[in-house]
């Protein structure tokens, strides 16, 4: 009841919070040309983005509540085009403004509280040049933001207030018609707690967008690492191969069919001291009637001689659960049977997940958990969202739960 009341009264704050900025972004929404103008200097753009996040958390642990308000604030510059050439760079920084009450899991001061992962950190996020000057050919440098496909291989942690970037060279080419093939080798990942990880990681991805319900990509993702104290003594090293379609059909007026699919094979790499071999799939169809999405679907990771499928580079919030228990496969595996129901009611976005967890062959019962989201964005740079997680523990870790309120604003 106590975590209940809480959030009831967090709520209550959020609705009068969003009443406010709405008021505030209706007053400001007739500047926004001016501001968009006013950040166009030298031929080039200045982007910046805030963003504000409480965040709760109680794990029914002997740790204490964790509680915080880390703001972030990033600003970067992008040159005009010379003969083919343009740059970024971009400065990153998070500062919790009124409480920082929680684990950051990088500090030493709060580990007796539960984690929020968004230390204080202030960092070059993106430096990167780029070579457009041979048709449909792009070649990047540096350090960048790499999103492929849905995240689950390779993302950029987008959720937390740090982002992921990659040290990397990447080359992308459209020459086929619908076709895209992308090329990277990576460096160095730069990941949430602004940490370097030294790796020399090979990607490809080839996706093909002429089918005309859907997109398919075949990827191939090599993971090796330099250091044993990154990795898990290598044992994040791996290589990856899959298949990845994704779209929508129509099937009648205001009524389509949406699906995906997905099958990966993932084995021991390089320096990895474990032999393994296991699978990746994960199968969703669902409806869209009347602006109305009903999803369900199954997501499998398979483990194989105590190792479970591992996606180290994945954007691992957004898949199996807010609460973030499974951001590491479990050695038995895991399997997440779940349905989803979204809409838009007067410029709402509503979201509700509910998540069954067990091992990858049905022995184990894991947990269960509710995901729940509103999310209002006021023109196109402002946005407020609440979001709540809830998780019931069977055999694998304790009941959490996780709220959040956001203020978001981005030119």
């Amino acid at each position: 009841m106590k975590i209940r009341k809480k959030i009831t009264l967090i709520c209550l704050f959020s609705g009068l919070l969003a009443i406010s900025f709405q008021s505030l972004a209706d007053d400001v929404l007739g500047f926004e040309q001016q501001i968009e103008d006013a950040l166009k200097i030298g031929g080039g753009k200045i982007n910046i983005d805030v963003n504000w996040r409480f965040e709760y958390v109680d794990d029914s642990t002997n740790r204490k509540e964790g509680f915080g308000d880390p703001f972030r604030i990033r600003i970067g510059y992008l040159t005009p085009e010379f003969h083919g050439l343009t740059a970024f760079a971009e400065y990153e920084g998070v500062q919790t403004v009124f409480a920082s009450k929680y684990n950051n899991l990088v500090n030493q001061n709060n580990t007796s509280r539960g984690v929020v992962a968004d230390p204080e950190r202030h960092e070059v996020n993106r430096l990167w040049v780029q070579y457009a000057g041979i048709p449909d050919t792009k070649l990047k440098v540096g350090r960048q933001r790499i999103k492929l496909d849905n995240d689950r291989f390779i993302g950029n942690v987008g959720w937390r207030q740090l982002e992921q970037t990659y040290d990397s060279v990447r080359l992308t080419n459209t020459t086929l018609p619908d076709t895209t093939f992308d090329f990277a080798y990576i460096w160095k990942q730069r990941d949430i707690f602004s940490k370097n990880v030294n790796m020399d990681t090979f990607i490809t991805n080839i996706s093909y967008t002429g089918f005309e319900y859907g997109k398919l990509a075949a990827y191939a993702y090599l993971l090796d690492y330099d250091d044993a104290a990154d990795s898990l003594r290598f044992r994040r090293a791996n290589h990856t191969y899959g298949l990845y379609f994704q779209g929508k059909a129509p099937l009648a007026e205001n009524l389509k069919l949406v699906y995906k699919a997905e099958y990966a094979h993932q084995w021991d790499f390089q320096k990895n001291p474990v032999s393994y071999s296991t699978d990746y799939f994960n199968g969703e169809l669902g409806f869209d009637i009347h602006g109305v999405t009903v999803k369900g679907g199954i997501e499998q990771l398979s483990a194989d001689n105590g190792i479970g499928f591992q996606t180290p580079l994945s954007t691992l919030h957004a898949f199996n659960g807010w609460a973030d228990l499974f951001l590491a496969t479990p050695p038995d595996g895991l399997q997440d049977i779940y349905v989803s129901v979204s809409t838009v009611v007067k410029g709402v976005k509503l979201l509700g997940v509910f998540h069954n967890f067990t091992d990858d062959n049905h022995n184990i019962d894991y947990g269960h958990e509710f995901n729940a989201l509103a999310l209002k964005k006021f023109g196109k740079h402002y946005s407020v969202l609440v979001k709540y997680a809830h998780y019931e523990a069977d055999e694998f870790r304790t009941d959490t739960d996780r709220f959040w309120l956001q203020l978001g604003m981005s030119f």
